[in-house]
C-alpha cells in the first residue's frame, strides 16, 4: 500500500526524479515558460513554488538554501532579483499556471505549458520605415 508516499515517480528512479525536477524548475525560473508533458508540469509546480515563495524573503539563509537545492547562480540571482520579488510580492501563493496543449506527435504524450502567473509575451518589434 502507498499511503503517505507523494507525488508521481515519473518512470525514473528518485536520483534520475530529483535532477528532472531541479532542471525543470532552472528552466522555469530562467525562461519562466516551458513546454512538458502535463504529469512533469504537475509535479514542477509542487517543487517550483515553494522557490518563488523563498525568494519573496531576501538573506543569506534563504539565498544559500536555493542554491544549495538548485545549484544555478543565474536562476538563483533571478529569483532573488528585486524585480522578480515585486511581482509576487502581494501574491500568497499560486505562483504557476498550466495550459494544455495538443498531444506530442511521436507518443501522443498530453503536453503542458507551465508558466509563470504574470507572464507576459515579448513585445513584437515593428519594422522601421512604413
Amino acid at each position: 500500500m502507498r499511503h503517505n508516499v507523494a507525488g508521481k515517480r515519473l518512470g525514473r528512479p528518485s536520483n534520475q526524479r530529483k535532477a528532472l525536477m531541479k532542471n525543470l524548475a532552472i528552466a522555469l525560473i530562467t525562461h519562466e515558460r516551458i513546454e512538458t508533458t502535463i504529469t512533469k508540469a504537475k509535479e514542477l509546480r509542487k517543487f517550483a513554488e515553494p522557490f518563488i515563495t523563498l525568494g519573496k524573503t531576501d538573506s543569506v539563509a534563504n539565498r544559500r538554501l536555493a542554491m544549495s537545492r538548485l545549484g544555478n547562480r543565474t536562476a538563483v540571482q533571478k529569483l532573488f532579483s528585486t524585480e522578480f520579488k515585486a511581482r509576487f510580492d502581494a501574491r500568497p501563493g499560486g505562483y504557476t499556471r498550466i495550459l494544455k496543449m495538443d498531444t506530442r506527435l511521436g507518443d501522443g504524450a498530453e503536453m503542458a505549458l507551465i508558466e509563470l502567473v504574470d507572464y507576459a509575451l515579448p513585445e513584437a518589434v515593428e519594422p522601421e520605415g512604413e
